[in-house]
């Protein structure tokens, strides 16, 4: 996995979230990010030309560094810092940012519980957290093909969950869903269901 993980696999995350279709849910997600701002997943930065002067500051995590350096090539009108960590141990202190984005990234991660948590720990008491992710369908049918597809997709696309149920794990991690819309995206029903919302901490 060393040579796909450090050279291969970066390159085709860079180019699946340079999908056209992804632009306007980046649009709507990023123009509600105020203050003080974390990026869990920056990728090669596809999000940063679309936050507005709303935010002040950008946190940009990311665990490849390959990524990381596209990211750093990316305009912003926001002053960024970039950071190579993982969501599950965030290098930031309790209740010092005011919105958190995750865009098409907990499906990835590890563990998601542990990185919800760190999530909670780092947001203000009245921060959000604004994400766009796929994640579980609301029909059995593909349901089932999700979770058949799940243990063969995620050794080829570093890690990525067809089947997570994201809403569920927000509530479980707790916060509450404040907005949620849900639906397929154009392209396989397996991979295209998306949950676009905000939650915040309780």
């Amino acid at each position: 996995m060393g040579f796909y993980a450090d050279h291969i696999l970066p390159r085709l995350i860079n180019l699946a979230m340079r999908n056209g279709q992804l632009v306007p849910y980046r649009r709507r997600v990023l123009a509600l990010a105020e203050g003080r701002v974390l990026e869990i997943g920056m990728g090669s930065g596809q999000n940063l030309p679309f936050y507005t002067a709303s935010a002040t500051a950008i946190f940009g995590l990311e665990p490849y560094p390959k990524l990381l350096a596209m990211a750093s090539t990316k305009a912003s009108i926001i002053p960024s810092t970039l950071l190579e960590a993982s969501a599950e141990s965030l290098p930031l202190n309790d209740a010092s940012i005011d919105t958190v984005v995750a865009t098409w990234t907990l499906c990835s991660i590890p563990d998601v519980t542990a990185a919800l948590a760190e999530i909670h720990r780092v947001l203000k008491p009245d921060g959000q957290f604004l994400f766009v992710e796929h994640g579980l369908a609301q029909d059995e049918g593909v349901r089932r093909w999700q979770h058949r597809m799940t243990p063969m997709w995620k050794r080829l696309a570093g890690g990525c969950h067809l089947d997570r149920p994201i809403a569920v794990l927000l509530r479980n991690a707790g916060f509450e869903v404040t907005r949620l819309d849900t639906g397929y995206m154009k392209g396989p029903k397996p991979m295209t269901f998306m949950y676009e919302g905000s939650a915040r901490p309780v």
